[in-house]
């Protein structure tokens, strides 16, 4: 028999086990008031498998609400062993495979089973049902983003490291690249050249389905107005009608007009969001309404910025948003101009861009202390583009802080 050399795996990372322990408490807690009927969940999506193991899985996860969690796996388990300190990490086949196999490791599932429908699509979600068919399913992906919504202090040191960065890349270093008489996309690779010598991560991701990102809005003069399909007030041509990401290598950056770059920052998994306007010109050619447009942006960042603390409402911190901006003259383009104007103020960020809770209508939970939000102030000009600002805010039990610096002017490039 030959023998073989086994890999000794060393992971890059291995998530405390007491980490874990904070995540599957408060998700309990959460699960216990949302549907106290469930006798635990089942996870699907990587990245909620990431948050709740340590490893970016392919497989299930089952939480129950007292007992230990069982890691189920298609392939990887050796890597899933480093990163993870769960116990029982197993291999499956099929989702026939998962009542057997929580029994076997003494995690029974429960008759009924909260689960992460988002994390299905209708295909696989229908195959689960025909699978478990003595289960019954209760949707509980709210429970999952209400959990993931606070953050650890784990998590906030890194979104801390993220954000400095984040703003000694678009604040101080990309201006020294660029200059009148690039394409969007030189700029956007100007962007890519900065953030990766700062550590990003090169992937970066969302919850919403099908929802794609690829560094961000890079925008010059009117691009900024260009009608687009992504969920956020900055317009964008992008790359290619197939890709509208990045920056479109047709639209040049010229003398006179403002460049709006809103590019998101990752940094082992944790995303900050920030957008950099700057123009090119001197600070004294700057007109008057792009000028006084921006300078409204900071003025409703640093309002909404003072009372994002805990107990207060999203919902409201929006509506307040709604009239600052009509006091300031600019009611019609905030946010975009006609029909491109998205009915929100900020959102959520950690894990994913698109993190719970919404500053919109309908978002009536307090703020809890641990949020992190991603304010975005931004008003369209006809004939111009679009200025503001967007930082992302720590919530802590005195109020908010800024990550991502504390500079929010236009950078001028001449």
């Amino acid at each position: 028999m030959t023998e073989q050399s086994v890999q000794t795996i060393v992971a890059a990372e291995r998530m405390p086990e007491q980490e874990l322990a904070l995540r599957y408490a408060r998700l309990r807690t959460i699960m216990q008031q949302q549907a106290p009927q469930v006798s635990g969940m089942l996870i699907f999506s990587r990245l909620n498998i990431y948050y709740l193991t340590g490893t970016l899985g392919n497989g299930v996860l089952w939480l129950p609400v007292e007992g230990e969690p069982v890691l189920l796996l298609r392939r990887g388990l050796e890597r899933a062993a480093a990163e993870s300190p769960l116990k029982h990490i197993l291999s499956f086949r099929s989702f026939s495979d998962v009542i057997p196999s929580c029994c076997d490791a003494g995690s029974p599932l429960g008759r009924v089973v909260g689960v992460e429908q988002s994390g299905l699509t209708w295909q696989l979600g229908s195959m689960l049902q025909t699978r478990l068919k003595d289960v019954e399913f209760v949707a509980a992906d709210g429970c999952l983003a209400a959990c993931r919504s606070v953050k650890t202090e784990w998590e906030l040191r890194k979104m801390r490291l993220s954000g400095a960065r984040h703003h000694e890349g678009l604040y101080h270093r990309l201006p020294k690249l660029l200059h009148h008489g690039m394409t969007e996309r030189a700029i956007a690779h100007a962007g890519w050249q900065t953030f990766f010598s700062l550590g990003h991560s090169g992937i970066m991701r969302m919850n919403a389905a099908g929802e794609e990102i690829f560094l961000g809005h890079v925008c010059a003069g009117e691009s900024g107005n260009y009608p687009g399909h992504f969920n956020g007030p900055l317009g964008l041509v992008g790359e290619h009608p197939a890709t509208p990401v990045m920056g479109y290598a047709g639209r040049v950056w010229k003398k006179g007009q403002v460049l709006s770059c809103d590019i998101a920052f990752c940094l082992e998994g944790y995303h900050t969001d920030k957008t950099q306007i700057y123009y090119s010109g001197s600070s004294s050619s700057i007109p008057d309404v792009v000028r006084r447009a921006h300078d409204a942006c900071i003025e409703i960042q640093q309002r909404t910025a003072e009372a994002l603390k805990p107990g207060a409402i999203p919902s409201k911190l929006y509506a307040h948003s709604l009239e600052l901006a009509e006091k300031a003259g600019f009611g019609e383009g905030f946010m975009g101009l006609g029909n491109r104007k998205v009915v929100f103020l900020g959102h959520g960020i950690g894990l994913a861009i698109d993190d719970q809770p919404v500053l919109a209508k309908r978002f009536d939970a307090p703020v809890e202390a641990g949020m992190v939000f991603a304010v975005e102030p931004k008003i369209s000009i006809a004939g111009v583009g679009m200025v503001g600002v967007e930082n992302t805010f720590e919530v802590t039990a005195k109020g908010s802080r800024c990550l991502t610096g504390d500079a929010y002017d236009i950078v001028c490039v001449e």
